[in-house]
């Protein structure tokens, strides 16, 4: 069987140098292994010893990895590379080569949705899921998608790895990104941190670590925030010579004038407790249970009728900008409508007969 891997190796080393009069940069050897991104052309060799087909090489590998109890992805590289592009007829003789294989660039963010819940993951954990004009831009694509829909009835938004988000990304704002870049950027992430009090669908925050900067933002930006033990929260732009000027809207409006303020001078943490007390977040549970204590909100949210929550999430926010009295008439108006609403009516009548509401949503 050894013998049998040796020759499967070196009949394909032959293949690759002398397939279709073309001399390939892939380079493959027991010993070393080179790639080139580009093949180039060169006169043909001399006819190759007999040998396997390309075709005949990577359907003996395929045997050899049968037949030793390997699967597929346990072939060594190469081979496993080659028997790809032998697979889809590119290393065929007489066909034009392309050596260059560009990968996927991954999405900075991950989504799905299920009962009525859309979770949206930050997915850059070797960047601290920093929030790059690319990930800000990812984000608002998932929150965007088929926003309308009644199937979709709250969205939650966390982190993967230890940190929530550690805010902008401060490679993009290097000096010689210029002015026009860095307009672009906070531009685009002040337009996501609006958007989300304007969305029809309650959005929730479920921290698992630290957040900061324009993280921290994001939370303070959400309806509802559920955190773990161990989370932090922080402003520590001032501390790199970036006050933490556009976190601070949306930190100023969620804490206490002095603790904001605190928050932005100082750029000291904040523990989860604390976020809690001051008014940050609204619940702080063990890590073991921050997935389970935020589907059930998100789940008793999913109880009620659409029109009926995105009606009051809206009016909520913008009595909250008014004037005691102002915001008064504003609610009671509100109300009117709302019982105008099949929903509402439907609740009512529901109420009264002792009966479980079958929502409409519309």
């Amino acid at each position: 069987m050894v013998k049998d891997w040796y020759s499967i190796l070196r009949d394909l080393n032959i293949y690759i140098k002398n397939g279709g009069g073309k001399k390939s940069s892939f380079r493959l050897s027991f010993g070393s292994r080179q790639r080139s991104a580009a093949c180039r052309t060169v006169s043909p060799p001399p006819a190759p010893p007999p040998a396997r087909t390309g075709r005949e090489v990577a359907m003996a590998a395929a045997a050899f990895a049968r037949g030793t109890g390997l699967c597929t992805a346990q072939l060594p590289r190469p081979l496993l590379r080659t028997q790809r592009i032998f697979a889809s007829g590119g290393g065929a003789p007489g066909r034009r080569q392309h050596c260059q294989q560009v990968p996927a660039e991954p999405r900075l963010t991950r989504t799905w949705q299920q009962d009525g819940i859309r979770n949206i993951v930050l997915n850059n954990p070797l960047k601290r899921n920093a929030l790059s004009l690319s990930m800000i831009s990812s984000l608002r694509e998932d929150i965007l998608h088929d926003i309308e829909s009644t199937d979709l009835r709250v969205i939650i938004i966390s982190g993967e790895g230890p940190i929530f988000s550690s805010g902008h990304d401060l490679k993009e704002l290097a000096f010689e990104k210029g002015e026009k870049h860095h307009r672009e950027v906070f531009e685009t992430c002040s337009e996501v941190m609006t958007l989300l009090p304007k969305l029809p669908v309650p959005v929730i925050a479920k921290v698992n670590g630290l957040a900061t900067a324009a993280g921290c933002q994001l939370v303070a930006s959400c309806d509802v925030a559920v955190a773990s033990e161990k989370s932090r929260f922080a402003t520590p732009g001032v501390n790199v010579g970036l006050f933490c000027s556009t976190p601070g809207v949306a930190v100023g409006r969620s804490l206490p004038r002095k603790v904001a303020m605190e928050m932005l001078l100082t750029g000291e943490p904040m523990t989860a407790q604390e976020a809690l007390l001051h008014g940050l977040i609204s619940r702080v549970v063990p890590e073991d249970k921050l997935e389970d204590e935020t589907l059930r909100i998100a789940r008793r949210i999913c109880e009620s009728s659409r029109p009926v929550v995105a009606l009051g999430k809206a009016t909520f926010y913008k009595q909250m900008e008014q004037d005691v009295g102002t915001a008064y008439r504003t609610a009671s108006r509100v109300m009117v409508e709302n019982l105008a609403l099949q929903d509402g009516q439907e609740g009512i009548k529901a109420f009264v007969s002792k009966r479980k509401p079958a929502w409409s949503h519309s």
